[in-house]
């Protein structure tokens, strides 16, 4: 009697077992509601050219195309995958391309996300942590290779995890993910740096007589799993990629993503810090001492800089999930379930016929301010080589054909000249501005029309404003130019 009613109730509740199902369907519909939002950022334009010319060329990059500034010096596009995806899917289908190929990204991170932690929490313990990991998510939720990536680290991440919570080594199965991984971002490298602490508390919490094996295979696996990372079209040289990110130093703060958090308001970042430590004092959650190295190495990383929040949003609830299972239970029979013939292809024929209706019926575009698209049209027209940019302006210019002075491949410009530019535009130190435009013989100047820059530009004589609107100016250089009249624009 006891197993036909339970039978009965599982029958009854089906959807249970395909929660990870459901919240992949819920964000990837609010992913195509907010669209636009994905397009908020000015790098989508250089990624989609820079994807375009490695499908026109059948070849990647391996000096710089875009800018006056460095062009000819060397500079590899670790994300050359997701550049070929985003540019591929744009000429497919335009911006709708990038917003749907982005959106069924974070829904398969959501997806695999719930189906981790299903498996060892109850349903509303993990739609707790999925919907912080969204909150949190939001601001870096946009059309660019780290999103494409994500599915990528969750699915490697999840397999480690697994394999210490199981006290074993990985599966060499998960080999292909951090290939993969290698050639969608360059944030590969954190898969890599998991291994050793993820090992490390495996085998200590292995049983002693089989530890030295276990030992061997975790390192045999990380050697593996290097190599593997090199499998892309530079080698090992994307494993350096990153070490020039780090030491860009003071010019990572004036990124907005690379900036360090601000407890000075409440953000999403801020709030779950803080609700978290809360929690801890209050229920005395203890955990395994790598396991909270690991949370507090996440917290660290989105505490130094915001564009890491997406990794404590998708990796600490994996490290957490079995230990908070254990000590707060989850319902028996909710496993989740793959769905299968006639269900899954039921699912994605519903899935493609709504993307294909609703997506029809939508302008997805990017957000105008990052897109100058009036005033580059009059500034292609002066036929010029060497424009100082300001630095949002550059993925729309390298899109439009246009060389720069500054672009959002941070790593390809340096430490220095990314420090002088935002002090020169932003008038911090006013002689750099004036230095910059000497020594790189700027013809002319592309900056936001309410910079301290193009505010200075338009008193400053032997330029003259030959455009502006409420997105950009345009000043020429011209011998003689004076304001004691202001000139005419458009």
């Amino acid at each position: 009697m006891t197993i036909s009613v339970a039978h009965s109730v599982e029958a009854a509740r089906p959807w249970r077992g395909l929660l990870p199902l459901w919240v992949g369907i819920g964000v990837y519909a609010l992913a195509l509601v907010a669209g636009n939002q994905l397009l908020n950022d000015p790098d989508t334009y250089w990624q989609i050219t820079v994807g375009q010319w490695i499908l026109d060329h059948h070849a990647v990059p391996t000096t710089d195309l875009y800018s006056f500034t460095m062009r000819g010096q060397p500079w590899i596009s670790t994300q050359w995958l997701s550049q070929v995806l985003l540019a591929g899917s744009y000429g497919a289908f335009g911006w709708a391309g990038p917003v749907v190929l982005t959106a069924a990204a974070i829904a398969a991170s959501f997806a695999l996300l719930t189906r981790f932690l299903s498996k060892r929490l109850s349903e509303s313990t993990t739609l707790i942590f999925v919907a912080v990991a969204l909150a949190l998510m939001l601001g870096h939720l946009l059309a660019r290779p780290h999103v494409l990536a994500m599915p990528v680290m969750v699915a490697w991440v999840g397999g480690l995890i697994a394999a210490m919570d199981r006290r074993c080594a990985p599966s060499y199965a998960l080999l292909p993910l951090i290939a993969l991984w290698a050639n969608l971002h360059g944030g590969f490298v954190l898969g890599l740096a998991l291994i050793a602490p993820i090992g490390i508390d495996a085998i200590f919490h292995a049983e002693v007589r089989a530890q030295k094996a276990l030992l061997v295979r975790w390192f045999l696996f990380g050697l593996a799993a290097c190599a593997a990372s090199c499998l892309t079209p530079y080698g090992w040289e994307s494993l350096l990629a990153a070490r020039r990110i780090l030491n860009l130093g003071a010019a990572l703060a004036m990124i907005g993503e690379w900036r360090a958090a601000d407890f000075g308001h409440a953000g999403p970042l801020e709030l779950t810090v803080l609700i978290a430590f809360a929690l801890v004092l209050w229920r005395g959650v203890t955990l395994p001492p790598m396991r909270i190295v690991l949370v507090l190495g996440f917290v660290f990383m989105a505490l130094s800089h915001v564009r890491n929040a997406e990794v404590l949003a998708l990796l600490a609830p994996l490290v957490l999930a079995k230990p908070l299972g254990e000590r707060l239970g989850r319902p028996a029979g909710a496993e989740p379930v793959s769905p299968r013939g006639l269900l899954l292809g039921g699912i994605m024929a519903c899935l493609l016929a709504g993307t294909f209706v609703f997506a029809s019926t939508q302008a997805y575009a990017p957000y105008n301010r990052s897109s100058p698209a009036a005033a580059v049209t009059e500034l292609k027209k002066l036929n010029l080589a060497r424009v100082f940019n300001d630095y949002d302006f550059g993925g729309y210019l390298i899109s439009r054909g246009v060389p720069t002075f500054i672009d959002g491949r941070t790593e390809l410009f340096g430490e220095k000249l990314m420090v002088d530019h935002n002090n020169a535009s932003g008038l911090a130190e006013p002689d750099n501005l004036f230095r910059l435009l000497k020594d790189y013989d700027i013809e002319a100047t592309l900056m936001r029309t309410q910079s301290a820059a193009t505010k200075l530009l338009d008193h400053l004589d032997g330029w003259q404003k030959v455009y502006s609107d409420d997105i950009a100016t345009i000043h020429l250089r011209k011998a003689g130019a004076v304001h004691s009249v202001e000139p005419v624009v458009k």
